[in-house]
């Protein structure tokens, strides 16, 4: 398994993985994604500004991550635990659901925070969607802490709980 920069030609394959993640949430009762989110059009933007990775295998792609250090005008009222200077934010994680519970996840994760270490980010942030449970476990065993809710409208009336990662601080 190797994990490098997505492309343009990619991103069927990955609008294809992330739907699949889709529905199978949908079947668990988490409304995280749906039909306008994540678009064509956010992976496009992803590529074009180099913070798309993907996980593949034998030529298939297994997971996708975004690591960028553009914060999301949601964030604007969250009180965080650093400085808004150097942070790095983890968005779109998705693993393809034939291949969730085989570590691939954890590789992704294992990767963002190497990445954000070498390359000297005083914490990672993100959101997860306060209906997905076990998210929220992945993150809390792995020393991100819980912080304030922030709202995605067009994706749920349910709250997104942020948290964030000290690093090199």
């Amino acid at each position: 398994m190797q994990i490098e920069k997505a492309n343009k030609d990619d991103i069927s394959e990955i609008i294809e993985l992330t739907r699949s993640c889709a529905r199978h949430m949908i079947s668990q009762g988490i409304f995280q994604w749906n039909e306008h989110y994540p678009s064509v059009n956010v992976f496009e933007n992803d590529v074009q500004l180099e913070q798309l990775w993907k996980m593949e295998s034998d030529g298939k792609i297994l997971g996708v991550v975004v690591l960028t250090e553009i914060e999301d005008e949601e964030y604007d009222g969250v009180v965080w635990l650093t400085s808004n200077s150097k942070n790095l934010y983890i968005h779109r994680l998705a693993v393809h659901p034939d291949h969730q519970g085989k570590g691939v996840a954890r590789k992704l994760l294992d990767f963002s925070e190497e990445y954000a270490i070498d390359n000297k980010y005083d914490s990672i942030r993100l959101d997860t969607f306060s209906q997905n449970k076990r998210n929220q476990k992945i993150y809390e065993q792995r020393g991100y802490v819980k912080l304030e809710d922030i709202f995605f409208p067009k994706q749920s009336e349910h709250p997104f709980h942020c948290y964030e990662k000290l690093l090199n601080v």
